[in-house]
């Protein structure tokens, strides 16, 4: 079934997410931009999580995550261990609510209108692992540039 793979996926990138936020060496440089890079790290991983949480826990884990997307961009300096310790929540968060996602949903229309038009949840689940990966290759980057 998808959701298994999907599991392994999110599973695989929140775990090297948790990674690259424990292998910076001096802990204010998740939160240093410059004017190449407009996002610190910290925040996307805020944003990821955020977008975790509420795309796939609260809207198909029935959680009671509510998101403040704009927090994951505007807050500052949350310790890397709190940040370590949300990834590792949402690996739980995102594993357990795809446990409940029967083949019906994933074939079926995705609860939120997130785009422009409506989508399948297969469509949007996938998505989901793609913005993951685009936005922690970004934090590789940025550590490697910034954390040096």
């Amino acid at each position: 079934m998808l959701t298994e793979t999907l599991k392994k996926l999110f599973n695989r990138d929140l775990t090297k997410l948790k990674a690259e936020i424990e292998a910076y060496q001096n802990e204010a440089n998740l939160w240093r931009i410059n004017c190449d890079i407009a996002n610190s790290a910290g925040n996307l991983c805020l944003h990821l999580i955020g977008n975790l949480n509420t795309y796939i826990g609260a809207t198909l884990g029935g959680t009671n995550y509510i998101r403040n997307r704009e927090l994951e961009f505007s807050l500052k300096d949350i310790p890397k261990q709190e940040l370590i310790k949300i990834i590792e929540a949402t690996i739980i968060i995102v594993s357990e609510s795809l446990d409940r996602v029967s083949n019906e949903q994933i074939n079926g229309e995705y609860p939120l209108l997130v785009f422009e038009e409506k989508t399948s949840t297969e469509f949007f689940l996938v998505h989901l692992t793609t913005h993951l990966t685009y936005h922690l290759g970004q934090i590789n980057y940025h550590r490697r540039l910034l954390d040096a």
